[in-house]
Parts: C-alpha cells; structure tokens; sequence
C-alpha cells in the first residue's frame, strides 16, 4: 500500500486542522492504521490508532480529548482532525500502515506516508 498524508500546515494556538491520509494499493480495510509524528529535534512519537473497520480507536494521553482518528474504506481515507493545538504540537505527522493489529510501536508498521509539516504559532 502506498500513503499520501496532507493538510499540514500553520495554525495558531487554539485552532484546529484537519490531516487526511489516502492509500492505494491492495484492500485499504486490510489494515491497521496509525498516526504518528516527530517534533523537530526529537523522536517520533505515537499519536492514535484505528482498527481495520473502524470500530476501535486508541489515543496517546498527550492528545486525547483534543485529536480524533477516523477512517473511510470506501474512499481509501483516515483522518485525524486535531482540535485546541498548542505549540507543542508541531511537529511532521505521518500516517501509518500496518497488516497486524495495530499498536502504539512505530516498528509494528510496514507502510508509511512521507509526513506533513504542521506549524502551531502561540
């Protein structure tokens, strides 16, 4: 499968955006998907997961309440749409594949998108 991550952007403090992830390539609800990102100068870190179906979402406690993962297997698409930004949340955010089960553990996934840059003024 092959991923494309867009709506990166500048926002200030407070404001949302919206970052969409299309897949092509083999059954896109054959996989797990995740989101991930990497503030400048350190590591990438996990943001949230969704099962093959949809049914199933998990968030890391640094963005949950503020960032909401959903995805559309008829339109190959998942979303993460990111509410009350901080400026701590710039970083390039990067969608994620993975044909297992998927997990908070970057390693666990075989496919990734190229990451958008997202800027949070204060």
């Amino acid at each position: 499968v092959q991923l494309q991550a867009s709506g990166g952007g500048l926002v200030q403090a407070g404001g949302s955006l919206r970052l969409s992830c299309a897949a092509s390539g083999r059954t896109f609800s054959s996989y797990g998907m995740g989101w991930f990102r990497q503030p400048p100068g350190k590591e990438r870190e996990f943001l949230a997961l969704i099962s093959r179906s949809g049914t199933d979402t998990y968030y890391a406690d640094s963005v949950k309440g503020r960032f909401t993962i959903s995805r559309d297997n008829a339109k190959n698409t998942v979303d993460l749409l990111m509410s009350s930004l901080k400026p701590e949340d710039t970083a390039v955010y990067y969608c994620a594949a993975t044909l297992r089960s998927p997990t908070t553990l970057s390693a666990e996934y075989q496919y990734w998108g190229q990451g958008t840059n997202l800027t949070v003024s204060s």
